[in-house]
């Protein structure tokens, strides 16, 4: 049959993804993005804050109404996880529903949707949801535990079906998270911390390099956590030291880190493997300590400045990339100014600002959502305006400097302008850089090019190749 794959979400979840079209590729099935013709339609979920699960939502009932009386509508991931019985009741085109453990089932989703294991049959307690075709806010029942539900993580010989460019690729070296950080719901919808082996990984990175793949990402809920589940003292770096060695590869990054696990060795790491981009992703979610405390996250200004001084120290030239929440309940005026003067003295290459969302099941469900949605979105232009003029500064500055770029292709803006990034950004999240005044013609996606900046243009950069490129 012929395969439809949307994937929502994060690049967990979009590896996912690719393990469920690695499956059915290896079955025999066709893969198509042509959701006409297609058999099967899947709709790989999420359901983190309200505005991705009102994404997943639609998206599902966008495919429905395409469905047809011939066609198949499989619905994954976090949302399936957290509303299974509730988007069967309320969507009846779907016919299957796979949770987050329930990977290796798409395959008898595909075949026969009612064979598939749901909620109902597992003796779950069906919750009623009233915001698919009546529009409106989402409910707020407390998601029902799955004591029994299965954990599933991917190896290296699992099929996958890239969905990326093909000179990058995420790597998920673990899945689950064993944090209680009082907005999130993952460890409910992932379950507990478990990483993959080095060897596995490894593995894994040798093939992508084989198939053209220039750029891996390492992803997991806490990618610093990553080996100490398995009670293996300084894995992360090893694992790093191993990939270092991989012949083709030019790019190592890391992408969600957190704060009390990032260890020296991985620093030493970073600072001394080449192809280890020096690019720290770092989600701090505040800087007051009385936030923090009740977001139940570790450390507080003083501490969070020691790290940073010491990441800064170790890794000489590295980008930091963090994150923030505003709007957290019983959050002032004067914890968001701590947390301006936080961005305006630390000066982050790379800074997001989410607006709090009061998520049932988490543990901050308990308290009283009390800043008002007027004023968490004035908070967070306020903070994000201050980070980009601090970052328009930065920019200037670069300007006559010479970089190394990683080239992406023709920019989709702008068809005639090619397009990259330096080691500081990480594909779809962070600025690109525009190549100009060069033979489109002539680059290859995962080229890495010397270039000088001529320009900025907000938070991009825009630069001249040099007359010869470097193989990567």
């Amino acid at each position: 049959m012929k395969i439809g794959f949307l994937s929502l979400g994060c690049p967990k979840n979009l590896v996912d993804g690719e393990v469920m079209l690695g499956m059915a590729r290896d079955a025999g099935h066709d893969i198509t993005t042509d959701t006409a013709s297609a058999d099967v339609l899947v709709v790989n979920t999420c359901a983190f804050i309200d505005n991705a699960k009102q994404e997943s939502i639609d998206a599902i009932l966008e495919m429905a109404a395409i469905k047809g009386e011939n066609k198949r509508l499989v619905v994954t991931g976090c949302l399936a996880e957290r509303y299974r019985d509730e988007l069967r009741k309320e969507i009846p085109e779907i016919d299957a529903v796979l949770g987050t453990g329930e990977v290796p089932q798409i395959l008898e989703a595909i075949a026969d949707p009612r064979r598939v294991r749901t909620a109902t049959a597992s003796g779950a307690t069906p919750q009623p949801l009233t915001f698919f075709r009546g529009g409106g806010a989402l409910p707020d029942p407390v998601p029902h535990p799955r004591p029994d539900r299965p954990e599933y993580l991917y190896d290296d010989q699992t099929p996958r079906v890239l969905t990326t460019p093909s000179h990058f690729a995420y790597v998920k070296i673990a899945e689950g998270c064993d944090y209680t950080c009082a907005f999130c719901i993952i460890p409910t919808l992932r379950g507990a911390y478990r990483s993959r082996t080095i060897d596995s990984v490894v593995r894994e990175a040798r093939v992508l390099a084989e198939r053209g793949v220039r750029e891996l990402l390492l992803v997991s809920q806490d990618t610093s956590f990553y080996g100490i589940d398995r009670k293996e003292r300084g894995a992360l770096a090893r694992l790093l030291r191993e990939l270092n060695r991989i012949e083709g590869l030019t790019w190592i990054r890391l992408l969600y880190l957190y704060p009390t696990t990032i260890t020296d060795d991985v620093l030493d790491a970073m600072a001394e493997c080449e192809k280890v981009c020096r690019y720290v992703d770092l989600p701090l979610q505040h800087a007051s300590s009385a936030v923090l405390k009740r977001m139940r996250r570790p450390g507080n200004r003083k501490t969070y400045d020691a790290l940073l001084q010491r990441i800064r120290a170790r890794v000489p030239g590295v980008t930091l990339r963090t994150t923030f929440i505003v709007g957290f309940p019983g959050e002032t005026e004067a914890d968001v100014a701590e947390l301006d003067a936080f961005i305006a003295d630390t000066r982050f290459d790379h800074v997001g600002v989410f607006t709090y969302s009061h998520e049932e099941g988490t543990r901050a469900f308990g308290l009283r959502d009390d800043v008002p949605a007027g004023v968490k979105r004035r908070r967070r232009q306020a903070l994000m305006s201050r980070q980009k003029r601090i970052v328009a500064a930065a920019q200037r500055a670069r300007r006559g400097a010479s970089l190394q770029v990683l080239v992406d292709g023709p920019s989709p803006e702008h068809r005639l302008v090619l397009q990259g990034r330096t080691e500081g950004q990480a594909p779809d999240i962070d600025a690109v850089v525009y190549l100009t005044d060069c033979d489109i013609e002539s680059y290859r996606p995962g080229d890495l090019i010397s270039a000088t900046v001529v320009d900025s243009r907000g938070y991009d950069l825009v630069a001249t190749p040099a007359p010869l490129a470097v193989s990567a």
